[in-house]
C-alpha cells in the first residue's frame, strides 16, 4: 500500500486538475453560447440565400454558369478539411480527421494513388496529422475557426474557386463537424464546386413558389452570377461557424466528464488515504502496547 506521503501528493495533484477541467467548462459553456447564436442567426441567412438561388436554378440554363457544370472526368480533387487548433474537446478532432482518411481512401482511393487527392487544411490538429503522414497538402490556415469572420471565409472561398475555374482541381468538398446539439457533433462532408444538383432541388420551407412568374432586375443570369460568389462565401463561413459550435459543445462536454472523474478519484483516493491512515494508527497502537507488555515481563 503507498504511503500516506504518496496519496496526499496524488490529491492534491487530481484535485488542481479537477479546478483547471472545472475552469476549462465554464469558459468553454460561455463561447458555446455565443458560437450556439451565430451559427443559428447564419442558419437562418444561408437557408433564405439557398432558398433564392434554388428557385432561380429552375428559370436558367445551368450550363451558363460554369460553378455548375459537372467535369466530363474528376480527375483531381480538392478536400478542405476543418479541424480543431487545440485537444481536450473529447473525439472531436479524430472522429472528424478517421473520417477524411476514409474519404481519401475508399472514395478516392485511385486519385490518390495518382497523386491528385489534394488537402487544404484548416485547423492545427488536421494539419500536424496529415502533414506527419505525407499527404499532399496545398494550403493551410492556423488560428483560425474560432475567431473566423466572413471576411476570412471569403478569402479563403474565392482562393479555392479561382483555382477551380482554371481547372487545377475538377472537385471541391469540404469536411467538418456539424454542431447539433451540446453532446452531439455529426461529421460532414459537402460538395461545393462545382454547385451540386441537390441545391436545385424544392424545398418544403422555401418561400419561392414553382409556378409564380417572378420578375427579376437584372436578368436571372446577371443575378445569379453575383449570388453564388456570395452563396460559396457564406457557406464556408458558415462552416467555420458550425466547426466553432461543435468544438465548444465537445469540450464542454469532455471536461465536464473529465471534472466528474477526477472527483470520483479523489474520493477513491481519500477512501486508500483514510484505510492507510488507519493502518498506521493500528500498527502504532500495537507497538505501544507490545512495549508496554514487554515492559512488564520485564
Amino acid at each position: 500500500m503507498a504511503n500516506l506521503r504518496e496519496i496526499r501528493s496524488r490529491i492534491s495533484g487530481v484535485r488542481s486538475t479537477s479546478k483547471i477541467t472545472q475552469a476549462m467548462k465554464m469558459v468553454a459553456a460561455a463561447k458555446l453560447r455565443r458560437a450556439q447564436d451565430a451559427i443559428v442567426a447564419a442558419r437562418t441567412y444561408a437557408y433564405n440565400l439557398r432558398d433564392l438561388i434554388t428557385h432561380l436554378l429552375g428559370r436558367i440554363d445551368r450550363n451558363a454558369l460554369p460553378v455548375m457544370m459537372q467535369r466530363e472526368e474528376t480527375e483531381s480533387v480538392l478536400l478542405v478539411i476543418v479541424t480543431a487548433d487545440r485537444g481536450l474537446c473529447g473525439a472531436f478532432n479524430s472522429n472528424l480527421i478517421k473520417h477524411a482518411t476514409n474519404r481519401i481512401h475508399k472514395t478516392y482511393g485511385d486519385l490518390h494513388a495518382q497523386g491528385n487527392v489534394k488537402l487544404l487544411c484548416i485547423g492545427r490538429r488536421g494539419y500536424m496529422h496529415f502533414k506527419k503522414r505525407g499527404y499532399d497538402i496545398v494550403d493551410q490556415h492556423l488560428g483560425l475557426v474560432d475567431s473566423a469572420t466572413a471576411q476570412d471565409a471569403a478569402v479563403i472561398m474565392n482562393g479555392i474557386r479561382d483555382r477551380f475555374m482554371d481547372g487545377e482541381f475538377d472537385k471541391v468538398e469540404v469536411i467538418y463537424n456539424e454542431f447539433k446539439s451540446v453532446i452531439q457533433q455529426r461529421v460532414c462532408d459537402e460538395q461545393l464546386l462545382p454547385l451540386p444538383e441537390e441545391v436545385a432541388e424544392e424545398t418544403e420551407t422555401s418561400q419561392y413558389h414553382e409556378f409564380v412568374d417572378y420578375i427579376y432586375e437584372p436578368s436571372e443570369v446577371e443575378l445569379m452570377e453575383q449570388l453564388i460568389p456570395l452563396h460559396l462565401n457564406y457557406q464556408m463561413f458558415r462552416v467555420f461557424l458550425e466547426s466553432n459550435a461543435s468544438e465548444q459543445g465537445a469540450r464542454m462536454t469532455a471536461m465536464d466528464a473529465a471534472t466528474t472523474n477526477a472527483r470520483d478519484l479523489i474520493e477513491s483516493l481519500q477512501l486508500s488515504y483514510n484505510r492507510a491512515r488507519q493502518a498506521s494508527i493500528t500498527t502504532e497502537i500495537l507497538e505501544i502496547v507490545s512495549g508496554t507488555n514487554a515492559l512488564k515481563e520485564g
